[in-house]
């Protein structure tokens, strides 16, 4: 019986692919220092004045930052396992925005609509 029967399909060049190269670790630890280096840069010498801009920058920092681990790190792309790795992720993405924004939505709406307005200058 040939050793393709059981699965073993001769040639490695998928997956020397696969696993990386030094090079490739190497480009990604770099994106991942730079990456980390900007925002903290931001907020150490208070580069942005507005509070919420600078929390929205190191928000989208940090989903490219997701994006570099997941590609240079974990090697995961359209091509691997049939496509299903990426199709998991994408049902995960989804369900944790679904619920993240769920609970703002209710907290925002609980501290809205249940939390009395007290003015404490009032108070004897």
């Amino acid at each position: 019986m040939s050793s393709e029967a059981h699965g073993d399909h001769g040639g490695h060049g998928d997956q020397v692919e696969a696993h990386g190269s030094f090079r490739g670790y190497l480009t990604g630890f770099l994106l991942s220092v730079v990456l980390t280096a900007i925002p903290f840069w931001l907020v150490m010498n208070n580069v942005l004045d507005n509070k919420q801009a600078t929390a929205l920058v190191i928000m989208a920092f940090a989903v490219v930052q997701i994006v570099v681990h997941m590609v240079f790190f974990l090697h995961m792309n359209g091509r691997s396992e049939g496509g299903w790795t990426m199709l998991a992720l994408i049902f995960t993405i989804i369900l944790v925005v679904i619920a993240l924004t769920g609970s703002l939505w209710v907290m925002y709406h609980l501290n809205t609509n249940m939390m009395p307005g007290h003015d404490m200058s009032q108070m004897p």
